[in-house]
């Protein structure tokens, strides 16, 4: 059980009655909000399926970091799509991934590079900073190279299959190099 101070339950739910007004303003279904809030609250891409609508954020990590100062800071870029379509894949990258309540990671295949459309495309940027969740809507597919591009076929791959796909871990073979 969680245990939180009255003053911090008063601002937690201050916070979601916050994000019920930004929802009406985004002028999105609630439930396609739910990605985007799992996404800034315990980090992660997520997405998943409600009849026939598909819901998926993809996060990317920024780190602007000062040399001189020897101070920092990551900003965390959040996508929400609402029924996303890949356009564009290019490249292949072999990785290990581990998902879900699956125990072991398995091989898997993904595009070096993604350009995605979708229905609504939310853009949410964190700065650590300023404390602030900045959203703008996005009107122009979007492209992902590296990470984000692997989060996004990770995703598609639960959209459409529900469960991913890869070669277990336990196929690799040991080797002592002399």
């Amino acid at each position: 059980m969680i245990y939180l101070e009255y003053h911090q339950l008063k601002k937690l739910l201050k916070f979601t009655l916050k994000e019920k007004k930004i929802i009406k303003r985004l002028g999105i279904p609630p439930d396609a909000f739910i990605p985007l809030l799992f996404s800034i609250r315990f980090g992660g891409d997520w997405s998943f399926v409600k009849n026939s609508e598909k819901f998926m954020t993809v996060k990317e990590k920024i780190t602007k970091y000062d040399e001189n100062k020897k101070v920092g800071r990551t900003i965390e870029i959040v996508y929400l799509f609402l029924n996303p379509r890949i356009l564009k894949e290019e490249g292949t990258v072999y990785r290990l991934e581990k998902c879900g309540e699956k125990g072991e990671r398995a091989l898997v295949k993904r595009p070096y590079k993604v350009v995605i459309e979708a229905d609504h495309i939310i853009k949410a940027s964190l700065d650590p900073l300023d404390l602030k969740i900045k959203l703008k809507k996005i009107k122009e597919p979007v492209k992902f190279e590296g990470s984000g591009a692997y989060g996004v076929s990770h995703e598609m791959e639960h959209l459409s299959k529900g469960q991913i796909t890869g070669k277990p871990f336990w196929e690799f073979k040991y080797e002592i190099e002399e």
